[in-house]
């Protein structure tokens, strides 16, 4: 695979409410789509989303799903030296890194942080030449390129002493088991059972609307704080949902919670654009009703699975 031949997955479709989740979601969708998987297995832990009083859950695919369907064994790596020698040591195993990083020296988020802002993402390395500072790697939705000074920002040089902190790491074998469609739909559906029984017991949007009308008015004044609160809330809802509904349409192309979990996404995404222009006209109980097809849909997808089961 090269950068000009990679292909996102349809995740990462153009024609998706959400093209994005959070980096750690999109980055195993791509590793997964790389390895020729389908992720789309493995999307029922996002039905045990819940409000946490700041954010809505910052939903991960956990390691042990990844083993259960796809024979993917995946743990945290200790850092004692330079990263990119862990990573190039992984490689040579026939492994691949997950790495943190700051995105400020990624190209492939060139118009939002690249050069703009530090934070920190998670990466897949894929091709790394510390002579030539140069890396190809995995990030959200792309496959990209960093060489020179954004090499050497993604691999800061270790003096004397260790970098002031140290980044995760984990890594993942790149041998799964592949399975028979139906197969593997037959354990994907009792991994998406487990975590429905562990979905919040009172509907968190519910919980959001409550909260949000206070929260908005503190943050009103930073326009920074007032983007991270939209990220953490209303992207994190919508996007999580779509990718239930795409993991159920999977499982059933005729399950009609697909179309729920589409609503609260598209819900999600107005309430968005409706989050600005509350701040802008200081109109803050305006927002929360802008929520309530997404309420009403959370309330009866799970109403549904109820009536399923029983």
């Amino acid at each position: 695979m090269t950068v000009q031949s990679f292909r996102p997955h349809v995740l990462h479709g153009l024609d998706r409410c959400w093209a994005e989740t959070n980096c750690y979601i999109d980055l195993w969708i791509e590793i997964l789509h790389a390895l020729g998987l389908p992720p789309e297995a493995a999307l029922g832990f996002t039905a045990a989303q819940d409000f946490e009083g700041d954010q809505f859950t910052f939903t991960k695919f956990p390691l042990e799903d990844l083993e259960t369907l796809y024979g993917l064994k995946a743990t945290e790596l200790a850092i004692y030296e330079p990263v990119e020698r862990h990573v190039l040591r992984q490689m040579a195993r026939r492994r691949m890194c997950l790495v943190e990083v700051d995105p400020y020296f990624l190209p492939d988020t060139d118009g939002t942080s690249y050069r703009r802002e530090h934070g920190k993402t998670t990466i897949a390395p894929n091709r790394l030449d510390p002579q030539r500072k140069r890396l190809e790697y995995f990030h959200n939705g792309a496959y990209a390129v960093a060489e020179g000074e954004d090499f050497d920002g993604i691999f800061p040089a270790w003096g004397e002493e260790r970098p002031g902190m140290w980044p995760y790491v984990e890594f993942t074998t790149l041998e799964p088991i592949r399975r028979a469609p139906l197969a593997l739909k037959a354990i994907a559906g009792e991994v998406f059972a487990w975590h429905w029984g562990r979905r919040p017991q009172a509907n968190p949007i519910r919980a959001f609307q409550a909260a949000a009308p206070e929260q908005i008015e503190r943050l009103a004044g930073s326009e920074q704080a007032f983007h991270a609160y939209a990220f953490h809330n209303l992207r994190l809802l919508g996007a999580n949902f779509e990718l239930l509904g795409s993991g159920l349409a999977w499982l059933n192309p005729e399950d009609s919670r697909a179309g729920l979990c589409r609503k609260i996404a598209e819900t999600a995404k107005t309430a968005q654009f409706q989050l600005a222009r509350t701040v802008a006209r200081r109109k803050l109980g305006s927002f929360a009703p802008t929520l309530e097809p997404a309420a009403e849909a959370w309330e009866e997808l799970f109403t549904a699975a109820q009536a399923r089961a029983a």
